[in-house]
């Protein structure tokens, strides 16, 4: 019950707080859809997201919101898929890029890093990435502007 009740309220205040930025329910929903797309950057999603919203003349507050969800809460996650889509798009085996990966993590260093095949470890994970962050950015735009429409605007 305590779950569902925080994400009730964190819900409705992220809705709140991209209703009351005083831009129209494109820009926003625009600024939304780039943060969700670059918030699947390791590490750099909300830096990428208000760059990409100064490119794309979105909202940027919108943006920095929508990476700061996808970058903080399903980076874990679309880590993981990224590495799945991207080999079953290049026709690899998952588990070896996992691997690979992971032993990157374990045993960090400079050297190990650029020992990594390109193309077959970094290409099918920034390809993963590429994909989902197109396919969920563009969802973000269509939901958040729905949202946005209904509940302020008026559109």
């Amino acid at each position: 019950m305590f779950g569902k009740n925080v994400l009730t309220r964190s819900g409705r205040y992220l809705i709140d707080k991209l209703i009351k930025i005083n831009d129209t329910p494109q820009k926003i929903s625009l600024g939304v859809a780039l943060g969700v797309f670059a918030g699947f950057l390791p590490g750099t999603g909300p830096a990428a997201a208000l760059f990409l919203a100064f490119i794309f003349k979105a909202n940027r507050a919108a943006a920095f919101l929508g990476g700061l969800l996808t970058n903080t809460w399903l980076s874990i996650i679309t880590f993981v898929l990224a590495i799945k889509v991207g080999s079953v798009i290049l026709n690899t085996d998952w588990r070896n890029v996992q691997y690979q990966v992971r032993s990157l993590f374990h045993d960090f260093t400079w050297t190990n890093l650029f020992k990594l095949s390109v193309i077959e470890v970094i290409l099918p994970v920034a390809l993963g990435y590429l994909i989902i962050g197109i396919f969920l950015g563009t969802v973000s735009y269509f939901i958040s502007l729905a949202i946005i429409r209904r509940n302020f605007h008026g559109d």
